[in-house]
This record gives structure tokens, C-alpha cells and sequence, in this order.
């Protein structure tokens, strides 16, 4: 998209600037807060977006200070403030990420629209750096998150994620199903629902439920 190509051109000519004053830094990214979902909009290295994610999945620092509005530091190593950022804590050094900061990004009245999320390589990477580095993205990062191209239906889909992993569970379940009852292999039995489901004219979730009942004792029907 041409909004976040330019907004990654943006924060990489930052990120360089960045590292005239942290020159262990492994990257950066910026989130973007809407509706109370957080997502990426861009990052300057793939194992940010990763890091990222597992925030997304199981707190950390850049979802807490997105959340709160507050700076937040992590230093691998060092107690857990927040026992639930263990998994956090586990991923970074796989990343070779020792410390972190995160800086909530605020619109002109004063609402969290986002996060800048820093990136560093050794432990002590960002100490005594916190403002200087926040004014290299207090001009532009707010404009560049709220103007995120993140439509609707991207934010539909964060939100719809957990019932479409049940679904993928269903079917799975069903395709093991058919596979043991019919004697077929898993490849077989799950082309064997597709097919059937178009011929049908249902889904295949929909199908596998049907499977899946009628495998516990018969399809249920209405009254």
C-alpha cells in the first residue's frame, strides 16, 4: 500500500537517525491503536513484527504502554514486572533482543492512537535515551498511525480470528474422522469434505460440524 510504503521509508531514514544514538539497536516498529485492537503498520526487520506478535498473543511492553499511555522499558534477565510477558521474555533473545523500549504515540488530544517499539540488542542499549529518541517520532508518528491504511475488514479479521481457529479445529477433527472411518489418508478425506461441501452448497465448517455430530451419534435436527 503506498500510505505504509511511505511511512516505512519514513521510519527507516528515523531508525538510521536513531542509531547515532543507540548503536545497538536491532530495530523498530510503529502500532497503530484502533478500536482497541493493536496492530504493525510497518517495522524495519521481520523479528519486530514477530516480537510483535507474541506481545499481541501474551503482553509485553509495547502492548502495555499502547494500553496505558506510559513509557515502558524490559530488560531480558531482570524479574518479570508482569509475570504474562514470560513468553515475551523467552522470544527476544531467539531475536538477539535484550532490551526494549515502548512509547505510546498521542494525537493532538491527548488519545493513544498507537506505539513506537524499540528494539535493542544489549541490556543497557536505551538508558538515559528515552526523550531524544521520543523526539525524533513525536513530529510524524502520530500522523503515520492514524493514517494507517488498516481498513475495516483487516479489523474485522483480528477480531474474528479466534472463531476461525475453532473452525480450522473442527474441520480438522472431521477430516480425522472421515480418515478413520473411511480408511483414506488425511490428504484424501480432507479433499474428500471440500468437494462435498461445494457440492453441497454449505461451507465446509458447516459440513464438518454435520460430520462431526453425526460421527457422536446423528445429525440434529430442528423440531
Amino acid at each position: 500500500m503506498a500510505h505504509d510504503a511511505l511511512v516505512l521509508d519514513r521510519l527507516e531514514v528515523t531508525a538510521e537517525r536513531v542509531r547515532e544514538l543507540v548503536p545497538d539497536l536491532v530495530g523498530i516498529s510503529l502500532a497503530s491503536v484502533k478500536d482497541g485492537i493493536t496492530i504493525t503498520v510497518v517495522a524495519t526487520e521481520e523479528e519486530c513484527r514477530l516480537l510483535d506478535g507474541v506481545q499481541y498473543v501474551a503482553g509485553g511492553p509495547c502492548v502495555s504502554a499502547a494500553a496505558e499511555g506510559t513509557v515502558r522499558t524490559f530488560e531480558i534477565g531482570v524479574p518479570l514486572e508482569e509475570s504474562s510477558w514470560q513468553l515475551f521474555a523467552q522470544a527476544a533473545p531467539e531475536a538477539r533482543v535484550a532490551s526494549t523500549l515502548s512509547l505510546p504515540i498521542l494525537a493532538d488530544d491527548g488519545r493513544v492512537v498507537g506505539s513506537v517499539n524499540l528494539y535493542g540488542a544489549t541490556s543497557r542499549a536505551f538508558d538515559g535515551l528515552h526523550e531524544p529518541v521520543a523526539e525524533l517520532f513525536s513530529a510524524w508518528a502520530p500522523g503515520a498511525v492514524t493514517n494507517a491504511d488498516l481498513s475495516f475488514s483487516t479489523l474485522e479479521e483480528a477480531r474474528d480470528a479466534p472463531r476461525r481457529v475453532h473452525e480450522r479445529n473442527r474441520i480438522e477433527t472431521a477430516v480425522g474422522l472421515l480418515a478413520a472411518q473411511q480408511g483414506i489418508d488425511l490428504d484424501r478425506a480432507a479433499r474428500r469434505l471440500q468437494t462435498a461441501a461445494v457440492h453441497a452448497q454449505v461451507s465446509v465448517y458447516e459440513l464438518a460440524e454435520a460430520v462431526i455430530e453425526a460421527a457422536s451419534g446423528g445429525i440434529a435436527h430442528d423440531d
